[in-house]
């Protein structure tokens, strides 16, 4: 993976050089291309990102998307702010959380109200951790240090009055390497997401510990709404390229009206082979997880305030921290047709 972001990085910035960055090429920015990074694009909280470029909606908009795909969030959320991307396709809070480091990023299409995670728990540990008031001194599995899978893991730890100190948090990536992490022993209970999740429910390895798939199952763990997957972007590059962010922001909202209007069959037939080498099993993970996509794109109201009040338990960035919240994302593009 690090030679293709390596490869990546360099095509990058040859574009850069071709093209050039900023408003003042924004005269030309319809013509630009738009590479997207993906925080794990076979995760179904991300659906919307392949979905959108399977149904054609990119093109219908007259853009030219390339989706990469990087299995942490926190680490495409670098390349963002390296100006190797112009998009990411990941968690919320990483806007809040790049706000008090002084960075400008935020979220301009909203596709998941709730997190789609799930605290798994490994077969082999369940007699020993029944909740996670029982991990302390345990390892858990997240998909990177720093990503969205830590920030709640500390959070729903926390609610327990265990400090992030007294277990330990290794990164496992998603999909075959947490699974295989499972397998390997080398994690006794792990964050992850649809449809990894009901993998690992069929071969009987991992059972549910916290599931946050559902608004209320999240209200449970977190006391509201949490707005999660979304598509964001540095606030400068919103400025200078809002045609291109209305239009990216419009075939979003096409691809969640879709969502919304066909079944988990109908979607699961849009997308490729290789997203679904076991379709029963994906068709059903789809099913599961359609309860956590918005309608229209838009910020839940009560969504940020809970986010913030997540990352501010436990996260040094964010806690005791002046935040703007309306700064970390907008409703402007979604709403703009």
């Amino acid at each position: 993976m690090q030679s293709k972001i390596t490869a990546f990085r360099h095509n990058a910035r040859a574009c850069c050089l071709l093209f050039g960055l900023g408003s003042q090429h924004a005269t030309a920015a319809d013509s630009e291309k738009i590479t997207i990074m993906v925080g794990g694009i076979t995760k179904l909280i991300y659906l919307p990102a392949r979905l959108t470029e399977q149904l054609g909606y990119f093109k219908d908009e007259g853009l030219d998307v390339e989706l990469l795909s990087q299995p942490a969030g926190v680490d495409a959320e670098n390349e963002l702010l390296a100006g190797a991307v112009q998009a990411v396709v990941g968690f919320y809070d990483h806007t809040i959380d790049l706000q008090t480091k002084g960075k400008d990023v935020k979220a301009i299409v909203v596709f998941g109200q709730v997190p789609g995670e799930v605290e798994m728990v490994s077969t082999k540990a369940a007699d020993t951790v029944k909740s996670m008031a029982d991990v302390k001194g345990k390892t858990l599995g997240v998909t990177g240090l720093g990503s969205s899978t830590s920030f709640l893991t500390q959070y729903l730890a926390g609610q327990h009055g265990i400090q992030s100190d007294e277990y330990t948090m290794l990164p496992v990536g998603a999909d075959a390497s947490f699974i295989a992490a499972i397998k390997q022993n080398r994690i006794d209970a792990g964050m992850t997401t649809e449809p990894t999740i009901s993998a690992l429910l069929k071969s009987g390895e991992a059972k549910v510990l916290v599931d946050m798939r559902s608004v209320e199952g999240t209200k449970a763990a977190l006391g509201g709404t949490y707005p999660a997957s979304s598509l964001y972007v540095r606030a400068a590059w919103a400025d200078s390229h809002k045609a291109q962010a209305a239009k990216l922001a419009h075939a979003f909202v096409r691809t969640m009206q879709f969502i919304h209007t066909h079944s988990a069959e109908e979607i699961a037939a849009k997308m490729p082979d290789d997203y679904q080498k076991d379709k029963p099993l994906y068709v059903s993970s789809l099913k599961a997880s359609l309860p956590m996509y918005t309608v229209d794109g838009k910020m839940p109201a009560d969504g940020p305030a809970t986010v913030l009040k997540v990352l501010s338990a436990f996260n040094p960035s964010v806690k005791g921290k002046h935040v703007e919240l309306d700064k970390t994302y907008t409703n402007e593009f979604v709403s703009s047709k």
